[in-house]
């Protein structure tokens, strides 16, 4: 008796492009804990910034700047002994190049003679660089002020420098943003999608060979650690309780005012 095998059906338009989708090679790029850093660094000072205006959560932001003061040290350490790709000299190499790359603008005749690739990365090192230099006096002049420094020279015009420090590094967050999102937009590729993934398409050798999940955890749970001890340390936690009873409070108002408009 013979046995009649139907063919397999063939692959629809949508299916065979969502196979080739899958299929497309990558390269891992960055390893995890260059993507774990800038993450948790976001993080910090998001919370740092909005904890600055109250003294009930003070604690919570002198935690968040120490934290930060810890990521910076770790992203040094990592940067000069760190695996190559995660070396800080390669971000000094772009910035290196700026003079000359000045210099070759007074000599293009157009527009299309500029090489924007290497201007786009000189910004973004130039971002980066930026936003981690301004962190050392940032949080110094935090933990100054923590310590009530200022008392010796009178006023208080080192809480205002570190406002200062504090305004500015928002600016240079934002601006970076700006320039990641101005990017993804002239290259038609998301440029924050390597430090979620650690991968870019295309086919080559990993510029990071090996991940380092190990170090992305102990950064993490190094982090959250110090979290937990200050928390403990602290009679009223890291925010006090007329913080959540303000914070209650307001979100209580909120919902009255949005019924009353109802």
């Amino acid at each position: 008796m013979q046995t009649h095998l139907s063919p397999e059906p063939a692959l629809g338009p949508p299916a065979a492009t969502a196979f080739a989708a899958v299929a497309l090679p990558s390269r891992r790029v960055v390893d995890a804990p260059t993507r774990m850093f800038p993450w948790l660094f976001a993080l910090c000072f998001v919370g740092a910034y909005l904890s600055a205006d109250s003294d009930h959560w003070r604690l919570l932001h002198v935690t968040l700047g120490y934290t930060l003061a810890g990521l910076l040290g770790f992203r040094l350490l990592y940067g000069l002994l760190g695996p190559r790709h995660a070396r800080l000299s390669a971000m000094w190499r772009k910035l290196a190049g700026a003079p000359a790359w000045f210099r070759s603008l007074t000599q293009v005749r157009s527009l299309a003679d500029i090489n924007g690739r290497q201007g786009q990365n000189l910004l973004m090192a130039l971002g980066v660089v930026s936003l981690l230099l301004i962190v050392l006096p940032l949080t110094l002049t935090g933990y100054a002020t923590y310590n009530d420094w200022g008392d010796f020279f009178g006023g208080d015009w080192l809480e205002e420098v570190h406002e200062f420090f504090g305004e500015t590094m928002l600016i240079l967050v934002l601006a970076h943003v700006a320039l990641i999102a101005a990017l993804s937009l002239l290259r038609r590729k998301n440029q924050a999608l390597p430090m979620v993934t650690g991968r870019v398409e295309g086919a080559g050798p990993d510029l990071a060979k090996w991940n380092h999940v190990w170090l992305a955890a102990l950064l993490l749970i190094a982090v959250l650690a110090f979290w937990s001890w200050q928390w403990q340390r602290s009679p009223d936690g890291l925010v006090s309780a007329p913080a959540w009873s303000g914070l209650a409070s307001d979100q209580r108002s909120d919902h009255h005012r949005d019924e009353d408009d109802d």
